[in-house]
């Protein structure tokens, strides 16, 4: 079937009449949905939200984890030509009658009584007319919320002519969904994709990879974030069965539970699998077997990028004493691993290939639906981005800012034509990342545009790759590097603290509080001593001369983090700013001492 519309993938899953398409965890088990299934229970959706007088342009929100029922309402949305406005599940109140305000959205779809009872309180400052509730929840005011087991067991046990023929007047040109982005600066603005932008990436994404029927894949990045949206999509165009996780912290059961075949995670998943295994091989003799497994791999670390399964009698002990128990932990079967939402650093990207583990990372926005480039099998340089989609055009603008022309690129801001203007020039659309491309057609990113720290010297320092290198060592939780208008860089440290608080037990350092050990002098030296080993490979005027630790732990809930899990800068350096106003005036008083 040719993919033209999102309509197109959910008549590809209905006509294949599959036993199971998704999988989600209740009472214990995991329960299938059949293809059968999902129709009934996105044509009695979709019966409902047209009893409710939605029809084609009119905005429906969905405020919800991940699950099957998001799934089932936003393909809903699509059959009737109607536009689904994702929320983050862990944006406040106010941030959610935002979104509900600006996009004018009529109905929301909540998942519990907690999201429920946060439209509730916004509900007489938006347009809201009614709400749907995914869980069973008594005492719920039926004159504004509707049970949506209700509305799903209502549909058809057959094909609904009518509605499938009302499917058919969506057309590639009309708006599917409006994204809010994260916001990781100023207001959050609502992003505008059509049916062929999100269509025509999705049918090129995937392609290079040879995902096949009985794969499967956990959906755990949040579906209110465009590459979640999009890999899903994806897997299910693919005959891929997904397998819903709602929450982060039960992934790791979902692993061992789900086996899947094909793991797709944004940066700090991978780092977390990283820190993890540095705790587990922590003391003798584990640490030496570790440290010389990773020595075997990493003298494997080539064929290993190229796709090739080492031989060597080294490498088959290494793995069974050490890589094997790596890839367990991620369920054992996954021969499929990719990052996106966030750069991966090569660090990292080389610490899983010396543990067999090939990541194919890629790159996009969600401007651009959101996938720009990607390493493939056939396709695969570490450190890069791979190459550009094959229906896309990237130039590198002479500022060296990542411009991009193609039919996955957004119609513009949800009533915000001035900024929508700003975004093009000349007709591409402006990434705000710094890239390059070699000769072999690699994209590379740099760091974004605005991240960019200027000294008072005037020179100009890309903050990411430092940050990377240092979330590389299992002592660091995040990094933020300072510098903007100061006579030299700075890092703030969030240590990763069960890594410190261990290390503080071995080691007699004794503390009552997690604030106490960021202050502590012998704490202080084990992070200026991994500082120090990161300067040697910088630039004179990239080198970090202070540090600074804080006792707390970045999260999406304190703001440090976007909801796509996404450092904002721009908070952190608010937070801190006396910590680090008084950290440079200290050294001002002892270079003038």
């Amino acid at each position: 079937m040719s993919l033209n519309t999102l309509n197109d993938i959910f008549f590809s899953i209905v006509e294949r009449d599959e036993r199971v398409v998704m999988m989600h965890r209740e009472a214990g088990h995991w329960v299938s949905t059949s293809s059968s299934e999902l129709y009934r229970n996105v044509v009695g959706t979709a019966r409902w939200l047209r009893d409710q007088g939605i029809k084609k342009a009119d905005r429906v929100a969905i405020l919800s984890e991940n699950r099957p029922e998001w799934t089932i309402a936003d393909f809903a949305c699509q059959l009737l030509g109607a536009i689904s406005v994702p929320i983050y599940a862990t944006l406040t109140a106010e941030q959610t009658a935002y979104i509900l305000n600006d996009s004018g959205a009529k109905i929301i779809f909540t998942s519990s009584e907690a999201q429920l009872q946060k439209a509730m309180v916004v509900r007489h400052e938006t347009k809201l007319e009614r709400a749907v509730i995914m869980d069973e929840v008594a005492g719920a005011d039926p004159q504004y919320v509707t049970p949506m087991s209700a509305i799903m067991l209502a549909g058809p046990t057959s094909r609904d002519v009518r509605l499938d023929m009302e499917s058919a007047t969506v057309t590639p040109e009309d708006l599917a969904t409006i994204i809010y982005t994260s916001g990781t600066t100023g207001t959050p603005k609502g992003v505008m994709l059509t049916h062929a932008n999100m269509a025509t990436n999705i049918a090129c994404s995937l392609r290079p990879f040879g995902v096949k029927p009985g794969d499967s894949a956990l959906s755990f990045l949040p579906l209110s974030h465009v590459t979640a949206r999009h890999v899903d999509f994806a897997m299910l165009y693919h005959h891929v069965t997904l397998a819903y996780v709602p929450f982060l912290e039960q992934l790791p059961s979902a692993l061992t539970e789900i086996r899947p075949t094909i793991f797709v995670g944004v940066p700090r998943v991978y780092e977390k699998i990283h820190a993890q295994t540095e705790i587990k091989t922590r003391g003798f003799p584990k640490h030496a077997i570790y440290r010389w497994a990773l020595s075997v791999g990493k003298a494997h670390r080539r064929g290993i990028l190229a796709g090739q399964e080492p031989t060597s009698w080294s490498w088959k002990i290494a793995d069974h004493l050490v890589f094997s128990k790596i890839r367990a932990g991620m369920g054992g079967r996954a021969w499929l691993f990719i990052s996106g939402g966030a750069p991966l650093g090569k660090e990292l990207a080389e610490w899983f290939a010396d543990v067999g583990i090939r990541i194919h990372e890629g790159y996009g926005l969600t401007e651009t639906s959101p996938v720009i480039a990607v390493n493939n099998p056939a396709n695969h340089k570490i450190g890069t981005v791979g190459k550009p989609l094959e229906n896309l055009r990237v130039r590198i603008a002479d500022d060296g800012e990542v411009l991009v022309k193609g039919p996955s690129v957004f119609q513009g801001y949800w009533h915000m034509p001035d900024e929508t203007r700003n975004a093009f020039v000349d007709g591409w659309f402006k990434t705000g990342d710094i890239g390059n491309l070699d000769a072999d057609g690699f994209l590379s990113i740099t760091d974004r545009k605005k991240d960019l720290i200027k000294t008072s010297g005037g020179k100009f320092i890309a903050p990411q790759p430092i940050e990377n290198s240092l979330k590389h060592n299992p002592f660091v939780g995040e990094a933020v590097v300072l510098g903007e208008k100061r006579k030299f860089p700075a890092v703030l440290i969030a240590p990763n603290f069960p890594v410190l608080e261990e290390w503080a037990r071995e080691n007699g350092v004794a503390v009552s509080s997690r604030a106490e050990l960021v202050k502590n002098p012998q704490v202080h030296r084990v992070y200026e001593d991994i500082v120090g080993v990161l300067n040697q490979g910088l630039a004179r005027y990239e080198q970090l001369k202070k540090v600074l630790l804080v006792a707390d732990e970045f999260s999406s809930a304190n703001g440090a983090l976007t909801a796509s899990l996404k450092l904002r800068r721009r908070a952190v350096t608010d937070r801190y700013q006396r910590e680090i106003d008084e950290l440079y005036e200290k050294a001002e008083t002892e270079r003038r001492d």
